[in-house]
């Protein structure tokens, strides 16, 4: 087979799948998942808006009265999270079953586009009350919208946002739990990505505020949803 041939497959609409592959992909929007958490607890007053387990304890935890947390900030993300998530399940029922290519891809776009404005937004007006609102909205809109299609999409340990059940298929499976071990280098690949994103968004944050984080975000979409392919 030739190196054209191997880089597509076919698909029931009868075009070709062709780019990168979604394990690398989704690894990728794994290191994105870090730097907008980082973005969001760091820089907006300890709110996650891509960990949404996180987010759900934040929440208990301004509700209790903690200082530094907020109940407005929390459940707007929650919020904006399901209503992303709703959106991006009627996209899913709507395109899923063409070509997976197109519509990751245009999901990824629109994430794109999402984190573009908030970006903008960052570095147009930072210290402003009403940027930590639109960010926070934002993101989580944008999270939600994407993990929809992530969960769709189904493949095994790459949620791109959360990683307590990868991390508990580490070990349980593993050797030394009893298991092969098979999908260990997936799952290892997942929560390497993720603190790299969080390493990465951090001290970006700490060191030059959300704008710069977010525009790195942005762009590593924006290149993910130009070269993205249906393939597994």
């Amino acid at each position: 087979m030739s190196t054209a041939e191997s880089a597509e497959v076919d698909v029931p609409d009868g075009r070709k799948e062709r780019g990168l592959r979604l394990v690398p992909v989704l690894l990728a929007l794994t290191v994105v998942s870090g730097l907008i958490d980082a973005v969001s607890y760091l820089g907006l007053s300890h709110v996650f808006t891509a960990n949404m387990t996180g987010n759900v304890v934040v929440l208990g935890f301004a509700a209790a009265g903690a200082p530094g947390f907020s109940v407005p900030h929390a459940a707007a993300s929650l919020g904006c999270y399901l209503v992303g998530a709703v959106v991006g399940g009627r996209v899913a029922v709507r395109h899923g079953t063409g070509s997976r290519r197109t519509w990751v891809r245009r999901t990824l776009a629109v994430e794109t586009v999402l984190l573009g404005a908030c970006a903008a937004t960052a570095f147009a007006a930072p210290h402003a009350t009403t940027t930590v609102y639109a960010l926070i909205v934002v993101t989580a809109f944008a999270m939600g919208l994407r993990n929809a299609t992530v969960r769709r999409l189904g493949i095994p340990d790459l949620t791109t946002t959360v990683l307590t059940m990868t991390l508990t298929g580490l070990a349980a499976d593993s050797r030394a739990g009893g298991g092969t071990g098979a999908r260990t280098p997936r799952r290892a690949a997942s929560t390497i990505a993720m603190i790299g994103g969080a390493v990465l968004g951090a001290w970006l944050v700490l060191h030059h505020g959300p704008a710069i984080p977010l525009l790195l975000a942005t762009l590593t979409v924006g290149v993910l949803a130009l070269v993205t392919s249906g393939r597994e």
